[in-house]
């Protein structure tokens, strides 16, 4: 069993950066892939980004590539995204996840969600 507490969300203008910050608790956690994804009203949840267990692979959607970082500190049970150069179509209620699958880009092979973090971009 792993419990998600996200934070970290707030307001930031265009081109600005925020980090947002994945709690984890539960002795298992270090076993656990961790994914970030994103949520709009009336939309599917999409995915941002995912880090391997270890921390040495990572995996971005094409839209966050080269904007976004995801990391993560096993000692501390964290994970974190970076988000530089946030667009408008950045906003949106954001989630961290833990699969026992790595790479694993859709949200049905999640076994653990946080409640999100929400992220609002301004023009």
């Amino acid at each position: 069993q792993v419990q998600l507490i996200e934070s970290g969300g707030g307001l930031v203008q265009a081109g600005g950066s925020l980090r947002l910050s994945c709690a984890a608790s539960g002795r298992s956690f270090n076993t656990y892939n961790m994914g970030w994804f994103r949520q709009t009203p009336g939309k599917e949840r999409e995915f941002v980004g995912t880090i391997n267990w270890l921390g040495s692979r990572t995996s971005y959607a094409d839209s966050v590539k080269g904007r976004f970082t995801i990391s993560r500190d096993n000692a501390e049970n964290m994970v974190y995204l970076q988000m530089n150069s946030l667009k408008p179509e950045d906003t949106a209620v954001y989630y961290c996840a833990a699969s026992s699958i790595y790479p694993q880009r859709t949200a049905v092979g999640y076994d653990y969600w946080g409640q999100g973090t929400q992220v609002t971009v301004s023009a």
